[in-house]
């Protein structure tokens, strides 16, 4: 690693959020340019910058600093350019110039220790005095902070997000305890603060590591895997051996926690479970809040609904069935309802007169879904503007995925009379809480969608657990219509759910096998269906009407392999295409990317400059429309939303002409390709299958073996989720 030692002339490019800086460095007789997080840095100052020489395909050689030390100016030269740069308020060059004329060399030392000098100045009231002092003794905590960071190998953006949380008691807040970052400060891991805690002599097995790796531990193993809870015997067991503690001391420390109320603990009868108290009282509100609107009855006139039925009807030119028309009905009798059901079985025909019919009875009815695509098709089919459910609730940053809040809330609720969510097989028990919370007293709520499907990428299993529940009324569908039994994506959707193996090969038909018996053969043959032959044959754009759906990130059928693959056979490398080369990937201009992660901070804006908003969540799909080496940006196109990324959040972003089917949920594709050959067995499962096929519209294409389907379409094995909803909304 290099040292150079220079100081600052130019800032080219800040980045005010996260300090991604490019500057212009004076030193020995040279103007270097140099590129890092160097958050606050101004001209004037000067630095000792750690890191290596690398060539920019477009500017040439830059010096890429991975940690810097900053060495406040010293001189009156230096102090006057300093001031001068604009980073205090209220200092421009005239103002500089007198200051450093009235105390000489000892300019930052008055405005650090003894401002009220400064009002000696001409134009310096007191009122301005206190901000520059404010926002100076911002900076030197700050410059601490990345300093302290520094020493233990952590970025100088972790200092400055630290720093907005703790403020000028950071360095000793972290040093009291540096496991308070888990959680609270993004991008500071567990490991990370343990391997601070460490060299700070902290011990293996004292409470604030211990305590903080339990509620790590319960996020990392629980959450992500979609449980609300955990048995306490299972996190006993991997606190002792994630944290490498004796059984005992884990007890303690549960215990402990206990004590102090920062996990809950209740018994479901053969063991005790453990909650995050997010969690735990999330599902209470909703057990609570569900139960309460059941009891809630709508006195009706059961002769002028079947009347306005009959009249939505003949003016639609549709006859519902027996299960469509007591759903409808329903919906006037009950506050809170479920209607589930398989792809044909006529869910958005219910949908679409339950609007008809509640409009005309002078009710405001709102839709909503978990993800962009799901609500953009909903508002397609139904002719109402569908919104996300986050940007329904109108979505404010919060510091973390748990800590978000919205405009609407239980002080602030929505306006509308029925809210009709369409697939709730996506929707997790916190997302679920803030939408009940939002709704007024008398609204109702229609929860639609197919049980069958997998559960949320998020805690919890609501929708399952509702039903199973037993505890709102459910309207079950299992009729398949004429027109959706023409679809073999239907049916076989439908014959995997029962068990039985799908139909294939029908060259009339929709849903087809081709088979490769040589699992090495697999890839290539995907990327020449996405490529050539389907395009070909059917018309498709290969890159945005074909997706290609995996069971596994690893592997040769895995995510990243496939992605590899497939970008180089859909956008290869062009002199006219822009990229941007990372150590995960290569991203290219036109490329189709994902979101992997929910960032509510994140700005996007109609591309019709309409509309500004904020968030872009987990699994939403764009494109790449342009990458700017200059500014350390590449803007993502998602459907109608312009997002620019810098170059740092590119971890949140992955290719996505394969993905995963948990990833897919809430999507719909034109054409569906997924490899069959064999995986991780708790992967090939038969609701993991028929949510893949029931993502394509108007195609299905299975690339392998017919044994590894038979394989999936036996196993009917559903990973246990640990979810308290079912229990809550019984005992309450």
């Amino acid at each position: 690693m290099i040292m150079i030692d220079g100081t600052v002339e130019t800032i080219i490019y800040e980045n005010k959020e996260n300090g991604y800086t490019v500057c212009d460095v004076s030193s020995a007789g040279q103007l270097i340019t140099m590129t890092g997080y160097m958050p606050n840095l101004t001209e004037g100052e000067r630095i000792e910058a750690h890191g290596d020489w690398f060539t920019h395909m477009e500017y040439g050689g830059q010096f890429k600093v991975e940690y810097y030390e900053r060495h406040m100016p010293s001189n009156e030269v230096e102090i006057e350019k300093y001031l001068a740069s604009g980073l205090l308020p209220g200092i421009g060059k005239a103002t500089a110039k007198k200051i450093v004329k009235e105390f000489g060399a000892d300019a930052l030392e008055v405005i650090e220790k003894t401002p009220d000098k400064l009002m000696a100045i001409p134009g310096l009231t007191k009122k301005k005095v206190d901000e520059i002092y404010k926002k100076y003794v911002e900076l030197i905590g700050v410059r601490d902070a990345i300093m302290f960071f520094q020493q233990f190998g952590m970025r100088a953006s972790s200092a400055v997000r630290a720093y907005q949380i703790f403020g000028e008691k950071t360095v000793d807040t972290i040093k009291s305890n540096p496991y308070i970052m888990v959680g609270s400060v993004d991008g500071v891991s567990f490991s990370a603060a343990d391997t601070m805690a460490g060299k700070l002599g902290f011990c293996m097995d004292s409470y604030e590591r211990v305590s903080c790796g339990i509620k790590f531990l319960l996020r990392q193993i629980g959450y992500l895997n979609g449980h609300t809870y955990l048995p306490r015997q299972t996190v006993t067991g991997n606190a002792a051996q994630n944290l490498n503690i004796e059984l005992e001391k884990a007890e303690n420390v549960i215990a402990e926690m206990l004590l102090r109320e920062e996990i809950i603990q209740i018994n479901y009868g053969e063991y005790d479970a453990i909650y995050l108290s997010e969690f735990y009282q999330a599902e209470k509100r909703v057990a609570q809040r569900l139960l309460e609107m059941s009891e809630l009855v709508f006195d009706i006139d059961g002769a002028q609904i079947d009347r306005m039925i009959e009249e939505v009807e003949k003016k639609n030119k549709i006859l519902l069935a027996e299960a469509q028309l007591e759903a409808v009905k329903c919906v006037f009798e009950n506050s809170a309802m479920v209607i589930t059901g398989g792809p044909g079985t006529g869910k958005t025909t219910i949908i679409k007169t339950i609007i008809e019919l509640m409009e005309a009875s002078g009710k405001r009815v709102m839709l909503t879904a978990p993800t962009g695509r799901a609500a953009k098709r909903m508002t397609e089919v139904c002719g109402i503007e569908a919104k996300t459910i986050h940007r329904l609730l109108e979505i404010t940053p919060g510091e973390n995925e748990v800590g978000n809040r919205f405009a609407r809330n239980e002080n602030n609720k929505l306006d509308c009379d029925v809210l009709i969510v369409d697939e709730m097989s996506m929707v997790d028990i916190l997302l679920m809480d803030s939408l009940l919370a939002a709704l007024s007293r008398g609204a109702r709520i229609v929860m639609v969608g197919d049980s069958d499907q997998l559960p949320s990428v998020g805690a919890g299993n609501v929708l399952r657990d509702i039903i199973e529940s037993d505890s709102l009324t459910c309207i079950k569908l299992t009729e398949i219509f004429r027109q959706a039994r023409e679809s073999m994506i239907v049916v076989n959707a439908h014959r995997i759910n029962h068990g039985e193996m799908p139909l294939l090969n029908d060259q009339d038909n929709d849903f087809f096998l081709v088979t490769r018996d040589d699992p090495m053969t697999i890839p290539d043959t995907i990327a020449d269906l996405c490529a050539r032959r389907l395009p070909r044959h059917y018309g498709f754009n290969g890159i945005s009407q074909i997706q290609v759906l995996t069971p596994t990130r690893k592997s040769i059928i895995g995510v990243t392999n496939l992605n590899a693959i497939l970008q180089d056979r859909l956008n290869p490398p062009s002199p006219d295409k822009a990229e941007y080369v990372t150590s995960k990937c290569v991203y290219r201009l036109g490329d189709k990317v994902m979101q992997i992660k929910n960032n509510y901070q994140m700005e996007w804006e109609r591309l019709d400059g309409s509309e500004k908003g904020l968030g872009i969540f987990n699994g939403d799909v764009g494109f790449i429309s342009d990458i700017s080496s200059n500014s350390q940006k590449l803007t993502v196109i998602f459907d109608d939303r312009a997002v620019v990324y810098d170059f740092m959040l590119l971890d949140e972003l992955e290719l996505a002409y394969a993905a995963t089917v948990h990833k897919s949920q809430g999507s719909e594709f034109d054409a569906v390709i997924m490899p069959m050959c064999e995986t991780h067995r708790l992967l090939m499962t038969r609701n993991l299958l028929y949510t893949a096929i029931t993502r394509a519209k108007k195609l299905v294409v299975l690339v392998g073996r017919e044994e590894i389907i038979k394989c999936y379409v036996d196993n009917d094995n559903i990973q246990k989720r640990f979810s308290g909803l079912k229990d809550k909304m019984r005992i309450y």
